[in-house]
């Protein structure tokens, strides 16, 4: 992994169409170059040091997951990972190598479409007071960090600044339109449960995740990252225990550092210290070691 983290990209001559929290979006005319820098978030703030190495492991493990779920759905890469990028960005070939994927303009869907297996997060403390999750009925006697008896598809809004909201499926239906709702549920699913099993076998319990879908010529496709420690809670498995909070291979480690500072979660962010930056480093690096059986 790289010694020093990319916290920003420019390509001139390029048009960079947006810079996310932790993605830098550039337009190549027909086709669009998603770049995954190194920066990381955690309460809606973008901190002011990154993870070294943390773009790359993102861009690879999407590109093993685009790989291994092909035959479930169509998704919106032009090349897979070993494809030479386009002429027009070897100028840049050093910095893109590894966290840069070419990929089709799809119109996205307004929604973020969410897929548990486990009882975690915004779940489990509305599992505490009704016992549903995004209004679904769960049965009496759950826990924290429990397997639900049966997946569930529980959709939200986009938000562009803040947290996203969840909402319900007659919700997303109304905003997306019935059919399409009906196959991002169908598709999402059938995604999460092929890869959680896959991933259990490696040592990896994939407790939740958000898929994002768009319509490229009338076809729904699957767009964004996918299954990465960024868009799912990735658990080991082997110190999994229901009834508390699990051990993770995503940002978790560096949530739980802050919260241990006074800090009122407004920006600016305080700098993560050395042994954080490399525990997490760390923890993206074996998530992929883990899923892929490759080194970064």
């Amino acid at each position: 992994m790289s010694a020093m983290p990319l916290l920003s990209l420019d390509l001139p001559g390029i048009k960079k169409l947006k810079s996310g929290k932790v993605r830098e979006v550039f337009d190549l005319g027909e086709n669009l170059l998603f770049v995954a820098t190194d920066r990381i978030s955690a309460f809606d703030c973008i901190m002011p040091n990154g993870i070294p190495g943390k773009g790359k492991a993102l861009t690879q493990m999407s590109h093993f997951w685009f790989d291994a779920t092909a035959d479930i759905i169509r998704n919106h890469r032009v090349g897979k990972r070993e494809t030479p990028l386009p002429e027009v960005l070897k100028p840049w070939e050093e910095q893109l190598a590894g966290r840069s994927m070419v990929v089709q303009k799809a119109k996205p869907l307004c929604i973020e479409c969410v897929v548990r297996g486990y009882l975690a997060g915004s779940g489990w403390k509305e599992y505490k007071k009704s016992r549903t999750v995004c209004g679904i009925p769960l049965p009496e006697g759950l826990e924290e960090s429990s397997e639900l008896p049966e997946v569930i598809f529980t959709p939200s809004t986009k938000a562009e600044e803040g947290h996203d909201e969840n909402i319900s499926f007659e919700k997303a239906a109304e905003l997306v339109g019935k059919e399409i709702a009906e196959k991002v549920r169908q598709a999402s699913i059938k995604l999460y449960s092929w890869a959680r099993d896959y991933a259990r076998g490696k040592g990896i319990i994939i407790a939740d995740t958000k898929f994002e879908f768009g319509v490229l010529d009338n076809d729904l496709i699957l767009i964004d990252e996918v299954l990465t420690p960024d868009s799912s809670r990735f658990w080991p498995l082997a110190e999994y225990q229901p009834g508390r909070g699990q051990s993770s291979f995503d940002k978790q480690f560096v949530r739980d550092y802050l919260e241990t500072l006074d800090w009122d979660k407004q920006p600016p962010a305080p700098a993560l210290p050395k042994e954080v930056v490399d525990k997490t480093a760390e923890k993206y690096a074996e998530a992929y070691r883990r899923l892929t059986g490759k080194e970064l």
